[in-house]
C-alpha cells in the first residue's frame, strides 16, 4: 500500500503514520528524517542538502526527490510506504508521479483553533529531543523529560504567531494538493480532530478497503 498523508502542521500525520507502521509493517518516509540521514551518512545528495541547510536555504526539489527515489529502492518499501510531509507542492507531486504511483492520499482535516491548541501545548526536551504534549501526552513531572530528566521547553515554532504563519504557508503552498489528488481520484478526507484512536481506526478501514 503506497500511502500519503496530507494535512496542516499539527494535524497528527506523524502520529497516525506511526500507528500504521506498527499495524502493516511498512516504513514511514519523512523528508526531514531522510535529509538528516543523508547528511549524517555524507552521501552525494546529503552533501548537496547540507550546503543549502547550512546557508539557511530550502533544500531544492531535485535533491529531495532524489532522496525519496533512493529510499523507495530499498527492500522495506517493496510492500508499500507512507509519505509524511512530502510532496508539499504541485511541482513535487508531479515529480513524485514520475517515480511512483500512490494508492491512497489521506487528508486529515483539523480546524485552525484545534491546531493552535495542540501545537501551543507541545514541549520538547532540550537534552534528548523527546516531544510531549501538555494535553495528550503530558510528562510525569511538570517541565521534566520522563526519559532523561532534561528540561522541557516550548520551541519558537510552537508559539501561536508562528503557528498562524505556518498555517498560512500551508494553505498557500500545500492546500492545492487536495484538489490535485481529488482529480487523481485517490484522495479521502478524514476528520483529524476525532481523537487518535478513532482516526487510526478510520484510516485502517480505508487502507483495507483499498487493498481488498
Amino acid at each position: 500500500m503506497r500511502l500519503m498523508f496530507l494535512g496542516p502542521p499539527g494535524a497528527g500525520k506523524g502520529t497516525i503514520a506511526q500507528r500504521l507502521v506498527e499495524e502493516y509493517g511498512i516504513p514511514q518516509l519523512s523528508t526531514g528524517d531522510l535529509l538528516r540521514a543523508a547528511v549524517a551518512a555524507g552521501t552525494e545528495l546529503g552533501k548537496k542538502a547540507k550546503s543549502y541547510m547550512d546557508a539557511g536555504e530550502l533544500v531544492p526539489d531535485e535533491v529531495v526527490i532524489g532522496l525519496i527515489e533512493e529510499r523507495l529502492k530499498q527492500d522495506d518499501c517493496k510492500k508499500g510506504f507512507i509519505l509524511d510531509g512530502f510532496p508539499r507542492t504541485i511541482a513535487q507531486a508531479q515529480a513524485l508521479k514520475k517515480i511512483t504511483d500512490l494508492d491512497l492520499v489521506i487528508n486529515l482535516q483539523v480546524p485552525d483553533e484545534e491546531i493552535i491548541r495542540r501545537l501551543t501545548s507541545r514541549r520538547t526536551c532540550r537534552k534528548c529531543g523527546a516531544i510531549y504534549n501538555l494535553i495528550s501526552i503530558p510528562p510525569k513531572e511538570e517541565g521534566k523529560c520522563d526519559r532523561c530528566g532534561g528540561e522541557l521547553f516550548q520551541r519558537d515554532d510552537d508559539k501561536e504567531e508562528a503557528i498562524r504563519n505556518r498555517l498560512a504557508v500551508y494553505r498557500q503552498q500545500t492546500l492545492p494538493l487536495v484538489e490535485y489528488y481529488e482529480k487523481e481520484g485517490i484522495l479521502v478526507n478524514v476528520d483529524g480532530a476525532a481523537g487518535v484512536e478513532n482516526v487510526t481506526a478510520k484510516v485502517c478501514e480505508l487502507v483495507e478497503e483499498k487493498a481488498s
